[in-house]
């Protein structure tokens, strides 16, 4: 059983209880996802979460539940509204549960027709059930008591609970065992390479272990991912800078990079110019 981990981020307060998450963003903070590697229950407090997915937009606002789908092509941005702060709880279900909950359903219950849900996104019709299980999780926000592993347990086979009561369609969607989909890794990475995102960040979010992640790249480049990145981001700085004649302090995080002094160097090594050079 994974222990308990607690994290505070800056102003902004993540509690993390093995698989149930409370995240609270202070006004002006947002933060954006692009792949969830898990299903995952949410509860919105206050603020507002924007999915999009497939060409499409949905809300959850204050007061809604929403279950989003693994392995999904989606982002995911939750922030503010107005001058009330984010906060929302997460449950999430890894593999690794639900073949465990899976063993202990009698097959008789196991709806044989019903059929998985093609959506990434369902919202949850409210009822007593799912309220009162976000309403038991609340109090561990604003003590200093975490919960045990047993209590968070119950707390999640509670959640699948509510789930499974509300629609026999999660039946198939939730014991779901098949390899993880693979989303296209070359447009991903285009898309994404001035995120700020680990190797590892980009092989979850991609449906890959890192190992599969390096292997699959190297059949799109000759580069390995690390300097194909390096070499994406400094070309989109160099077009900012010389064509666009905006200043170095305002794009070397803009691409991706985390200090103006790696930034220096990399630039200046594979244009042979200090980036301050082009700019003048």
């Amino acid at each position: 059983m994974k222990s308990t981990n607690f994290a505070v981020v800056e102003q902004t307060s993540v509690y993390n209880y093995r698989d149930i998450i409370y995240s609270c963003f202070l006004p002006a903070e947002s933060l954006s996802e692009y792949r969830l590697q898990h299903h995952a229950l949410i509860y919105v407090y206050s603020g507002e979460i924007r999915l999009e997915y497939g060409g499409r937009v949905q809300h959850v606002r204050a007061g809604e539940y929403v279950f989003l789908k693994r392995d999904h092509r989606l982002q995911i941005h939750k922030h503010t509204l107005g001058s009330d702060p984010y906060k929302a709880i997460s449950i999430r279900f890894d593999r690794h549960f639900l073949r465990e909950y899976f063993r202990t359903l009698n097959e008789a219950v196991f709806p044989q027709k019903a059929k998985r849900f093609r959506e990434a996104v369902v919202k949850m019709p409210k009822s007593p059930y799912i309220e009162s299980l976000f309403a038991s999780l609340f109090p561990f926000t604003d003590t200093d008591t975490r919960p045990d592993d047993g209590f968070v347990r119950m707390k999640m086979h509670e959640a699948m609970r509510c789930l499974l009561q509300s629609d026999e369609r999660f039946y198939p969607t939730l014991f779901d065992f098949n390899e993880p989909w693979k989303i296209d890794l070359l447009a991903f990475m285009e898309q994404n390479c001035m995120q700020d995102m680990s190797l590892s960040e980009f092989a979850a979010y991609t449906g890959r272990s890192l190992a599969t992640f390096k292997r699959d790249f190297a059949n799109i480049s000759d580069l390995p991912p690390q300097k194909w990145l390096i070499q994406q981001r400094l070309e989109a700085a160099r077009k900012m800078i010389c064509e666009e004649g905006r200043r170095v302090s305002d794009v070397y995080m803009a691409v991706g990079f985390k200090n103006r002094s790696h930034f220096t160097v990399a630039f200046k090594k594979r244009y042979g110019f200090a980036p301050g050079t082009w700019a003048n």
